[in-house]
């Protein structure tokens, strides 16, 4: 195979056309009950349930849901941090105060996003987070994640290094996306953990 540009790319991109042709089977009552079960699941991970400040992302179209979850973690008390697009593909962030607290938001031409509709705390509030809820279309047995290749999270991970943050970091996906093997390329990093409506799978590296 010809790579071209950044090795892995070519696989990344026909792994994700696969995974995204599966979730575009999903019917409504598919992602109700697994956003049910994801958030029953994710408060198993002690790094979550006792978290104070947890930067998470509203889910839309098929991702694994993530509304239970948001609204089970605000009325626990935690601090919970969504994400807002910026013109470059940064993430600012805004606090969650429940659904109301969201807005609508269409970036171009993609899909709509749901986002922060209140104050702006600037790129850097991600560090103040001590678990991380990153998107993802896969999780290898390594804890190496495939994003949708927009690069928002990689500049959120590596804004984390910078800081010397250290935040637990952790993906949502379907039972069927812990895969083998994800291509990676030097940017990449590992998380510590991924759930699924069947349960938690922790990798083993260092936080």
């Amino acid at each position: 195979m010809s790579h071209v540009g950044r090795p892995g790319e070519p696989d990344k991109r026909s792994l994700r056309r696969e995974i995204l042709a599966v979730r575009n089977r999903l019917t409504a009552d598919d992602l109700r009950e697994t956003s049910a079960a994801l958030a029953r699941r994710a408060l198993e991970l002690p790094e979550l349930a006792r978290a104070g400040t947890v930067a998470a992302y509203v889910s839309v179209g098929s991702e694994p849901g993530t509304r239970a979850l948001l609204d089970t973690l605000h009325a626990r008390g935690a601090r919970v941090l969504l994400p807002a697009l910026l013109p470059d593909n940064d993430l600012d962030w805004g606090v969650y105060e429940g659904e109301g607290s969201l807005a609508r938001v269409r970036h171009g031409g993609r899909m709509a996003l749901f986002e922060p509709a209140g104050e702006r705390l600037g790129p850097d509030a991600v560090t103040a987070a001590d678990a991380v809820l990153l998107p993802g279309l896969a999780v290898d047995t390594r804890g190496m994640r495939l994003g949708r290749g927009g690069g928002s999270y990689d500049r959120v991970l590596a804004r984390l290094e910078r800081a010397g943050a250290r935040p637990a970091l952790v993906v949502l996906l379907y039972d069927s996306e812990v895969v083998g093997h994800v291509p990676e390329e030097p940017h990449d990093r590992s998380v510590h953990a991924v759930v699924t409506p069947s349960g938690v799978l922790r990798f083993g590296q260092e936080t």
